[in-house]
């Protein structure tokens, strides 16, 4: 069976799977994706694919030569993206006296101590950030288990346990990224919203590669990019050219 036929019995396949806007998004992108293309070029075809009633995000997926496991393959940092991400972050944070004034100042959604802790421990997660002072963090502790596993927990080196609560809650407001590598080694990552438009989600999107770049760690040995790609909220995915990014 030769290619193109295929890919038109996979378009069939998907057909039966999926509705009629994602099959014809999935065989343009075949049409014009058949191999990894600049990132300009990638988000350029997923704007000209059919549209859904909400404004999706655009996701990034980049799959590294890391082993997580390793102390020293982990890959965890922050970035505030140039144009944000579309969406109001919802911050809370731990904070007494005048630091939670400052918190208030600052925006923060919801500020308080011990009180904070029991109703997190009682389900409550409905944020996006949490941030915490230093001599905060023994309560803060006690809600760990539940914000560990939500990647909520405050964290010295992404710069959300500090004394400088304006910059952090400036920052998360206007659309910082918080990123890990998962168990199977990729770091996925929003950057942006459709209506966004070509030019920010491209500024957006090359500022993310650049960060995930020089955060590779010390102990990455070979290949670290092995493969990217981008898709929309609803659509399906591309591939990113691995040499345009990583010579970023």
């Amino acid at each position: 069976m030769g290619q193109s036929a295929q890919n038109l019995e996979t378009i069939e396949v998907i057909k039966k799977k999926h509705g009629k806007r994602f099959s014809q998004a999935v065989a343009l992108v075949r049409e014009k994706a058949p191999e990894p293309k600049t990132f300009e070029e990638v988000i350029e075809i997923i704007l000209s694919t059919p549209a859904v009633k909400f404004d999706e995000s655009l996701e990034a997926a980049f799959r590294l030569g890391v082993d997580p496991k390793q102390s020293d393959q982990m890959v965890r940092a922050a970035i505030v993206l140039p144009h944000g991400l579309g969406r109001a972050a919802k911050v809370v944070v731990f904070a007494k006296g005048a630091k939670e004034d400052e918190a208030k100042a600052a925006g923060a959604d919801e500020v308080g101590g011990e009180e904070l802790a029991q109703k997190i421990l009682g389900g409550w997660t409905d944020f996006s950030s949490c941030v915490a002072t230093p001599d905060m963090m023994p309560i803060v502790s006690k809600v760990a288990r539940v914000l560990g596993p939500k990647g909520l927990m405050p964290n010295p080196k992404l710069g959300t346990v500090t004394m400088d609560l304006t910059k952090v809650i400036s920052e998360l407001k206007k659309g910082r990224v918080e990123y890990r590598v998962d168990k199977a080694g990729v770091v996925h990552a929003p950057f942006g919203k459709r209506s966004f438009g070509k030019d920010k989600l491209a500024e957006n999107f090359k500022a993310l590669a650049e960060s995930i770049v020089r955060a590779k760690p010390s102990g990455a040995k070979g290949n670290y990019l092995l493969s990217i790609f981008v898709s929309s909220a609803m659509g399906p995915s591309l591939p990113v050219s691995i040499t345009q990014v990583g010579s970023l």
